[in-house]
């Protein structure tokens, strides 16, 4: 496996691992691919490769099997897990024979150093309270700071 940040030419990828970044339970039907035109799906991918924009992917065998990306989205329309101007928010996602294996924790590992690296002083995400991830996310440094109807609010102090 090789972790790395994507190029230009590959930000197109972010589309389709956005798609499956969309939690769904067990035992529901996957969402349909007209979700990624809501609005508040659109502002993860669209335009991608602005300065703030950060993008991590893991590659087996010369094919991406996930990826993990951040970018600050301050428009009228906010992200899932967006807290203000100046904190990236996250984005990431496996396929699904990948989940499970580790991997979403290197990427979530390599793009918070990234972060420091770049000088970030935050980062935060939102996810659903019954998603498998939320224990990973806490194993990495991510804290919850604010309990909503579905969802946990997440923070990452860097």
């Amino acid at each position: 496996m090789i972790i790395r940040e994507l190029r230009a030419d590959e930000y197109h990828l972010l589309k389709e691992f956005t798609y499956h970044a969309i939690f769904i339970r067990d035992g529901e039907p996957p969402a349909p691919l007209t979700v990624l035109d809501d609005p508040h799906i659109k502002v993860f991918y669209e335009n991608f490769g602005k300065s703030d924009d950060n993008a991590i992917a893991a590659f087996i065998n010369g094919e991406p099997v996930g990826a993990v990306w951040t970018r600050i989205i301050d428009g009228e329309v906010k992200g899932f897990g967006n807290i203000d101007s100046t904190t990236p928010e996250f984005g990431i996602s496996l396929l699904k024979e990948y989940r499970g294996l580790g991997i979403g924790t290197k990427l979530m590992q390599a793009m918070l150093e990234l972060l420091r690296q770049k000088g970030y002083k935050r980062t935060s995400l939102a996810v659903q309270k019954d998603n498998y991830a939320v224990k990973m996310y806490q194993n990495v440094g991510l804290v919850i700071i604010e309990e909503l109807d579905e969802e946990y609010l997440l923070v990452c102090e860097l």
